[in-house]
């Protein structure tokens, strides 16, 4: 009975979680999904210049999409991570910031514990969720237009070293 009260308290606990508390102002927070202790802080990036208001590369007065990276630090006032960002787009793939990033509005955003969505302007929804390691990103296409994934390793930090190796079909390693 103790345990299954415990896994109920711990439920409805997780419901009061609001991942957009601080990512406006100079709150420096983001609202991707995380684990304690995790490994990955998988969010969108509106802000890739290493602005302060920008430092967790979210900011909530910003309107466009540039990509989801993997690694945000939340409340630190400076900017740093924002490592390995892909970016859903159709059409013809372009490494051009400008084509591939997106608009999106905050009506069509969603943010819980371990969760993040949007539903990007040009037709692509965004879901986002993470384990201790390893960060999961699902993108559901529109069916009329090209399906594109953007890999970019060099949008914030200087990259020192890097490599992309396509290893089958469905698997890409680097």
């Amino acid at each position: 009975l103790f345990i299954s009260l415990s896994a109920t308290a711990q439920k409805k606990v997780s419901q009061y979680v609001n991942p957009f508390i601080g990512t406006g102002g100079h709150g420096h927070t983001f609202p991707g999904a995380t684990v304690p202790f995790g490994m990955v802080q998988l969010s969108p990036d509106t802000r890739i210049d290493g602005s302060w208001d920008g430092c967790s590369g979210y900011h909530y007065s910003d309107s466009i999409i540039y990509g989801f990276s993997h690694t945000h630090l939340s409340g630190t006032g400076c900017s740093d991570f924002g490592d390995i960002m892909l970016m859903p787009m159709t059409g013809n793939g372009s490494i051009e910031k400008e084509k591939y990033s997106a608009q999106f509005s905050h009506k069509k955003e969603k943010a819980s514990a371990g969760y993040y969505s949007v539903d990007l302007n040009n037709g692509i929804k965004a879901e986002l969720t993470s384990t201790t390691r390893v960060g999961i990103h699902k993108y559901t296409f529109p069916k009329k237009d090209n399906a594109n994934i953007i890999l970019d390793l060099t949008h914030r930090d200087e990259t020192v070293s890097s490599y992309v190796k396509i290893t089958g079909d469905k698997t890409i390693e680097g």
